[in-house]
């Protein structure tokens, strides 16, 4: 008996300490080491700035506010220290928020200083001289396709269009583009990409590497194993929302594999918590070694689709306000401690009450180990959703083998998200980590983030509050005499379908030298269904009651139109559809008022005595459920009926593809 009552009163207490926590009181170990291979080489993390006009309210921010956003995406060791950067080259077509203008309007055109992502490149090699740079396009110029749909039917005139556009920027910006794609999201042709990689390399840029197809896996892939030219010429299988899976012939290729879009999600603390599982499990389960964020920034109107999807949100440059969301801090988990190059170890995995481990080593003894433990239900990428997993508390021992075991202590950075009460806690330093025999033994509780590592560099940047969020003025002018280069599109107008750009008017030795153009004389190659018209909106959604005044001048005889409006309630992907009070007046001497952009919904119409090649002031006033119309301070038109929408932007544009000019733009809104 006095052998067993101690053994027996063990027995209990071990039941008793097993029932009251039986995850914690067991730990799964997880043994890092290079000792059995190295995996694949890391090649960064990155932001999207395009598809389309994502960063177009970006360029209108005053200083400070504008570098002091820029730091947070792109300065090392201070914010989201993006390692990537991809931006669009424009097509002059819509291509999901908003069109970006082309260096090439016309076949016979070149300007390199159209739109603003040369100055974002630049500015983002200001900070990083490191960073990585890619383009793509989403859409071309309809001369491209020689009026048709489809710019592969003439493959040298494409694949020459973007090798001009790769050139110009090393000429004009000393931009080394070191990535380009296809075609975003569309069908590939694999005798265009041959021919874009002989075109290329007869240009002289033979260290430009080809990313294909911006899509699927599938079918590319099994193109890339059937064809070995084609796999010679392409250097990257870039697939879109993959849900951090890939298939078995895209590993068979042995290219290198990267989520060339990714996240698309709302950027509150669900979407940093959707982020921060795609960073790892991209690598885990798809052993994807680049991820790119669409979009990098929210900085357009927020009514337009997908609003504030970026890693962080500046949408009022009037006000100065910005914001640093969640996805910041979780990208700086991996960001900050990883350069491309590193390479993955092959010892990473899931965890086994979920969540997932990455470990990355620079060859020179530095370690990072990246940890996430996200729920399922709080942690959904919208397109396409991440599989499901459930996560519980657990313990977890890190075994640090082969050359790591001599490391001796990490540093320590973490991020806890708290769902329900939303005061969440992001990349907060810890007191570093003291390792035993290179061990160590962690509480993991759910939808955690933690950094291990031997960097010691690692900072959560901060500047003083920005200032507080403000609508957009309820009164504003633009006589779009005052330029700020090097940007050719005038403040706060967001292109919709065509392109307006300032404009020196030599023929006009009066008033209007300076205006604002629209430019596109050809429907684009297009994306997605761009309207038969052209539009601009500017402004607050929100808007009920309004006058917008604008002078318009027509350069089309015939068929020449144009436009202002109130009330404009759809853009985008949507834009086709758009609803509002359109005030029209044609060359042909006549007007009419319409509810929806494409004049099919007329409230008023009759002759106005415009014409082509004369400067004509429109002026609408929409109160209530009635607009009323002036020409040339005169009453043209009253009391039109409008029953919907009820509120939205206001808006110019013309009649077609068409060239006309705009001056003396303003806006006097009621709130």
């Amino acid at each position: 008996m006095e052998l067993r009552e101690p053994a027996v009163v063990v027995a209990l207490a071990l039941v008793l300490v097993l029932a009251l926590c039986p995850p914690l009181c067991s730990s799964q170990t997880y043994v890092l080491t290079e000792a059995h291979g190295l995996g694949r080489t890391f090649d960064g993390v990155g932001g999207l700035s395009g598809g389309g006009a994502t960063s177009r309210l970006l360029v209108n921010y005053a200083e400070p506010y504008r570098s002091q956003i820029l730091d947070y995406l792109f300065k090392p060791n201070f914010g989201a220290s993006l390692q990537i950067l991809k931006v669009e080259i424009g097509g002059d077509a819509q291509t999901t928020d908003g069109t970006e203008p082309s260096h090439m309007h016309y076949e016979n055109d070149e300007n390199y200083f159209r739109g603003y992502e040369w100055w974002l490149m630049k500015e983002a090699k200001k900070r990083n001289p490191n960073i990585t740079l890619m383009s793509l396009p989403w859409a071309f110029p309809g001369w491209v396709g020689h009026g048709k749909n489809w710019p592969y039917d003439f493959p040298d005139i494409t694949a020459a269009y973007v090798v001009n556009w790769i050139l110009g920027a090393k000429q004009y910006h000393d931009l080394d583009i070191q990535y380009v794609g296809i075609w975003n999201e569309r069908n590939y042709d694999s005798k265009y990409i041959k021919l874009l990689r002989y075109t290329l390399d007869k240009s002289g840029l033979e260290t430009v590497s080809i990313v294909a197809s911006d899509n699927l896996w599938e079918p590319i892939v099994l193109s890339l194993l059937l064809d070995p030219e084609l796999s010679r010429a392409v250097d990257v299988i870039g697939a879109h929302y993959p849900g951090t899976n890939t298939v078995k012939d895209a590993l068979k290729t042995q290219k290198k594999l990267w989520s060339s879009e990714d996240y698309s999600t709302f950027n509150d603390e669900v979407g940093g918590g959707c982020w921060a599982r795609i960073l790892n499990q991209n690598y885990v389960n798809g052993l994807m070694t680049a991820t790119i964020s669409w979009n990098l920034v929210a900085s357009y109107y927020s009514d337009l689709p997908f609003g504030r999807d970026g890693l962080m949100t500046a949408e009022e440059p009037w006000s100065g306000n910005y914001e640093v969301e969640s996805p910041i801090w979780i990208t700086a988990h991996t960001t900050q401690f990883t350069q491309p190059g590193w390479t993955y170890l092959q010892t990473v995995g899931h965890l086994a009450q979920g969540g997932s481990y990455v470990a990355l080593t620079d060859g020179k003894g530095n370690l990072t180990v990246v940890i996430e433990t996200m729920t399922h239900d709080h942690s959904v990428c919208i397109r396409p959703p991440l599989p499901s997993f459930n996560v519980t508390s657990q313990n977890a021992t890190f075994q640090l083998k082969g050359s790591f075991a001599s490391i001796k202590e990490l540093q320590v950075w973490k991020s806890q998200f708290n769902f329900k009460t939303k005061k969440s806690s992001f990349f907060e330093k810890l007191a570093p980590l003291k390792l035993l025999d290179g061990s160590f033994t962690l509480e993991l509780a759910e939808d955690e983030v933690y950094t291990f590592t031997t960097i010691t560099t690692g900072q959560k940047g901060s500047y003083p509050d920005s200032p507080p969020s403000a609508r957009f003025p309820k009164v504003y002018e633009d006589h779009f005499n005052v330029r700020t280069p090097p940007f050719s599109e005038a403040p706060y107008f967001a292109d919709q379908t065509g392109v307006f750009e300032y404009y020196i008017n030599m023929t006009d030795p009066g008033p209007h030298v300076f205006t604002l153009r629209q430019v596109v004389t050809e429907r684009p190659v297009t994306w997605v269904a761009d309207a038969d018209q052209t539009i601009s909106v500017i402004g607050d959604y929100q808007w009920e009651n309004l006058t917008v005044t604008c002078d318009v001048f027509m350069e089309s005889v015939r068929t020449g139109g144009v436009f202002i409006a109130a009330r404009v309630d759809k853009g985008g992907q949507s834009v086709r559809s758009a609803k509002g009070v359109f005030f029209w007046v044609f060359a042909d001497g006549t007007y009419k008022v319409t509810n929806d952009l494409a004049g099919e919904t007329v409230l008023a119409e009759g002759q106005s005595g415009t014409r082509a090649y004369g400067w004509h002031t429109l002026s609408l006033t929409v109160k209530g459920q009635y607009a009323v119309g002036l020409l040339n301070g005169y009453p043209l038109w009253k009391n039109a009926v409008v029953l919907s929408p009820k509120n939205g932007w206001a808006a110019i544009g013309t009649h077609s593809f068409e060239l006309a000019q705009f001056d003396n733009f303003a806006v006097v809104a009621e709130y």
